[in-house]
């Protein structure tokens, strides 16, 4: 089997705990040597101090090539191209370019009167401004807010026309939902890779919370697995059965590149990757 490439995905911490594991996080997961990692940033910038100190820090301290999130929701197109130039300053080069969630108790977004009014005018502005790699996000599975099932294929096209140069997906729970939307994407024109986002199941309950946000279905065979490894308290040996089948799966059809949400906790995450040929760098793991 090929090994892939894979790349991570971390979040900000905001208390004291959370900052410990997030370093645990890097600290386990740098060794296998990512070919980058994102810091997530929150709805209306409720993590915007704290992304950009994560990125930095990560950047300066673990040599890791970090990809910064940024989003349209609650700034002004000013306010935001700050950030932007608050990252180029700090040595960022990647940026990972999202409209973003409708902050909490909103039902949906609403775009800043003086912002931009979705990812689609972002990426534009950040490949006007030239210094940075842009990535994006996909949907394999129709966006809540999709009109139609081709509309995600449609609006991620007109991401890539705008200027990203590749695509992170939504996670998903089985590889013929990522290959139907890469035929899909394909049919329509679009050439830059899509890379597939794997969320290891650190809890089940919370994997379908998760789902029932962004439109991701479940497979009633999972609740059923599940509930029969809880019972026999095997639910991390599954977890990890389940990630590596997966992530197996999709390199058997071409995909070279994995990316993984690891939610801040690096155990499972660096298990499916073992199992799937990545091998740590020595050096790296000494340091860390």
């Amino acid at each position: 089997m090929t090994t892939p490439r894979i790349s991570f995905e971390f979040f900000p911490p905001q208390t004291l705990d959370a900052s410990f594991r997030l370093w645990e996080t890097v600290q386990v997961l740098a060794p296998l040597k990512p070919s980058f990692v994102s810091v997530t940033y929150g709805a209306g910038g409720t993590t915007r101090q704290l992304t950009h100190e994560a990125v930095t820090t990560i950047g300066k301290n673990y040599g890791l090539n970090v990809a910064a999130h940024l989003t349209c929701v609650d700034a002004t197109r000013a306010e935001t191209m700050e950030i932007v130039n608050a990252y180029a300053e700090a040595g960022v080069r990647e940026i990972v370019a999202l409209r973003g969630d409708a902050p909490k108790g909103a039902d949906r977004f609403t775009p800043h009167p003086e912002g931009f009014a979705s990812s689609v005018e972002l990426i534009a502005a950040l490949a006007a401004d030239g210094r940075f790699t842009i990535r994006c996000g996909a949907y394999p599975e129709p966006h809540p807010d999709a009109a139609d099932p081709l509309a995600d294929v449609r609006w991620l096209k007109r991401k890539i026309d705008a200027g990203a140069t590749s695509a992170i997906t939504q996670f998903f729970f089985e590889a013929d939902t990522f290959f139907r939307f890469r035929d899909a994407c394909v049919k329509e024109g679009i050439t830059a890779p899509i890379i597939p986002g794997i969320l290891p199941i650190q809890s089940w309950e919370g994997a379908k919370r998760f789902a029932a946000r962004c439109g991701t279905r479940v497979p009633p065979r999972l609740d059923e697995a599940f509930a029969t490894a809880k019972r026999d308290g095997r639910e991390d040996l599954l977890s990890l059965t389940l990630c590596t089948a997966l992530c197996d799966k999709l390199v058997q059809g071409g995909v070279e590149d994995l990316h993984f949400y690891t939610l801040n906790r690096p155990g499972l995450t660096r298990d499916v990757c073992h199992a799937l040929g990545v091998t740590p760098d020595v050096g790296l793991e000494q340091v860390a």
